[in-house]
């Protein structure tokens, strides 16, 4: 093993900063520092805060897959947990 890979498996080493351009899914694109890939490289988001529906309020739904939420409802439904 090399002195310098010995180093990075010890965490002595830092990792390599630089600059990449970070393109949004509106288009719009900022430069970051990062250690994704090699300077000026591009990272396309596929979700950011302007789509994904935990920043922008969207609706959720529950899958009730193999019938388990009402299984759930049937069984435990009446309960009251001291919430009103």
């Amino acid at each position: 093993m090399a002195k310098n890979a010995a180093a990075k498996a010890k965490g002595t080493e830092h990792p390599d900063y630089h600059f990449i351009k970070v393109v949004m899914t509106d288009g719009s694109e900022y430069t970051t520092r990062s250690t994704y890939g090699k300077e000026g490289d591009t990272l396309n988001l596929d979700i950011d805060p302007l789509t994904h529906p935990a920043w922008t309020g969207g609706e959720q739904k529950m899958l009730d897959r193999g019938g388990r939420v009402s299984r759930f409802n049937s069984r435990f439904g009446s309960l009251s947990f001291g919430k009103k």
